[in-house]
């Protein structure tokens, strides 16, 4: 037959390996709880980022298509007038000139007081 102290002691030990076990379990599903929300809160930071990115890329374009021109801009537009004028002179050199009596003198009167003032403008634009 046990003794009083040794069922007392058996009891203690039973309830405290219980309330040992229940901790585990309570600790386990907390963690798990935590775990699912730190993943959660990961997923919302990630799109918000993302969607952050693509409303400054949106907001980016849509400055960048109704700025005004800028000096350089400018400067490159004017070259590039320049370079086609250029080629346009050359291309109307190698063009055979027209032989009608009446109209010789006007078209090439006329065309070479376009090519003059023409190369004139864009010689003295820099």
């Amino acid at each position: 037959m046990a003794k009083p102290a040794d069922n007392l002691r058996d009891a203690v030990e039973r309830t405290v390996e219980a309330t040992m076990g229940s901790a585990d379990r309570g600790r386990s599903a907390a963690q798990g709880a935590l775990d699912d929300l730190v993943e959660s809160v990961e997923e919302l930071r990630k799109g918000a980022e993302d969607r952050l990115a693509r409303g400054r890329r949106s907001v980016t374009e849509a400055i960048e298509g109704r700025r005004p021109a800028t000096s350089d801009d400018l400067k490159e537009l004017r070259a590039e007038l320049r370079a086609i004028g250029r080629r346009l002179d050359k291309i109307e050199e190698r063009l055979p000139k027209k032989r009608s009596a009446a109209g010789s003198s006007k078209r090439s009167g006329s065309s070479s007081k376009r090519s003059g003032s023409s190369s004139s403008k864009r010689g003295s634009k820099s």
